[in-house]
């Protein structure tokens, strides 16, 4: 006993530490801490930002069909890079959806992933997602590309890329929703 009152800071540290390396606890870990450090996401500086050039990039959609980015041109956009394996990216899933709820009708939304369709599938659905996802089967527009998940870019109806967010954030934030309120209505 005296052993254990001596030494129980040490005992919770490696508690912790072997919780972190078994699968089936590391990722809840992972993922709750991320959602307690995601905060909203940051817009690009005016002069750092780009316009996107090219938007033909075909999209499997996760139910068989195949759509063309460019339908998107000229509309509020938000594109999401994400993984079903990825902390980061389950951890900010249900801002998302929450957002996506809200402005789904006004906003094109595209959660792209390069996972198998039935993993994606089962992931939407124990999580009851709506989401809409899309499979990457080609390469996107130079603009959207990023070796980082999640990566997350918010484009306006000019094209010009005002968000580009790698990790995760808070994509439900009343920031956001002020911002994508204020694109919607140039």
């Amino acid at each position: 006993m005296k052993f254990i009152k001596k030494h129980w800071g040490n005992i919770l540290f490696f508690a912790f530490v072997a919780l972190l390396i078994i699968p089936q606890t590391r990722m809840p870990i992972q993922v709750f801490v991320q959602r307690l450090i995601s905060f909203s996401p940051s817009e690009k500086k005016v002069s750092d930002r780009e316009t996107l050039q090219d938007y033909q990039w075909n999209l499997q959609e996760l139910e068989d069909g195949e759509i063309n980015f460019s339908q998107s041109e000229g509309k509020v956009t938000i594109v999401n890079f994400w993984a079903t394996w990825c902390p980061p990216c389950v951890a900010e899933m249900p801002s998302f959806q929450k957002l996506y709820d809200s402005y789904g009708n006004k906003v094109d939304f595209y959660f792209v992933t390069s996972e198998e369709s039935e993993k994606v599938n089962r992931f939407l659905q124990k999580n009851s997602y709506s989401l809409p996802v899309f499979l990457q089967k080609y390469e996107a527009p130079k603009q959207l590309r990023s070796q980082a998940l999640p990566t997350t870019y918010l484009i306006s109806k000019t094209g010009e890329i005002i968000i580009d967010e790698e990790g995760a954030a808070d994509w439900n934030s009343k920031k956001m929703r002020a911002l994508l309120d204020n694109l919607l209505t140039e």
